[in-house]
């Protein structure tokens, strides 16, 4: 009887520490507990016994490579703003068919004949237009993505560079005063969309600087 009872408190104890309990694992009082910071997750029960410093997270959330930024680059970028100078241009060129389709077509009655003619006003100028703005922005885009490479720096300079070496390649066929007049445009244009994104940085530095 005396051995039985031996064995049966052994095999509490290796029960008892299977589960957590008091049979050599480390063990968390409820004061070790409470006060233990659990972002996103409910109280745990005070009888698990799990270490909570584990459980903290005082890092980011997502891993990086080696060597990446937080931000997209003017790579990543490439794509979404060939795709959208692509699909503007779409959408304007076909409001603009449309335009121009019901305008040449204003004295014809409404037939079959008259909606073919503004169908083809509509998908032609749709594909005229979004096949100018996506050249545009894969030219920006090369530019932009060749310059940070060979500058080893991204800021607004990339970017009115860019602007207006895609000027000066677009126009390039109409001689030196085309290749002109695209640089000066795209100069323009990149420049205003530089002092945009640096308006708020601007305005503050403006404010700090009259305090």
């Amino acid at each position: 009887m005396e051995g039985n009872g031996g064995n049966s408190n052994r095999s509490s104890g290796g029960l008892a520490g299977f589960f957590g309990g008091s049979g050599g694992g480390p063990s968390y009082s409820n004061a070790d507990l409470a006060g233990v910071p659990l972002t996103g997750m409910s109280p745990l029960s005070p009888y698990l016994n799990v270490d909570p410093r584990y459980l903290i997270q005082d890092t980011d959330e997502f891993i990086l490579p080696t060597g990446a930024n937080k931000t997209r680059g003017r790579f990543e970028l490439a794509f979404f703003t060939i795709g959208g100078c692509c699909i503007t241009g779409a959408a304007f060129g076909a409001m603009n068919g449309l335009r121009l389709g019901l305008k040449e077509t204003q004295k014809m009655s409404w037939s079959k004949p008259r909606n073919v003619q503004i169908l083809n006003m509509v998908t032609r100028q749709g594909a005229l237009w979004a096949n100018t703005l996506g050249s545009l922005a894969l030219l920006y885009s090369a530019f932009g993505v060749v310059i940070e490479k060979t500058r080893g720096a991204e800021d607004d300079i990339n970017t009115v560079a860019a602007g207006t070496m895609t000027g000066m390649l677009y126009k390039c066929t109409g001689g030196l005063r085309g290749v002109a007049r695209g640089g000066l445009t795209g100069l323009t244009l990149t420049s205003l969309y530089a002092l945009y994104n640096n308006w708020e940085h601007m305005k503050g530095s403006m404010t700090q600087q009259s305090l």
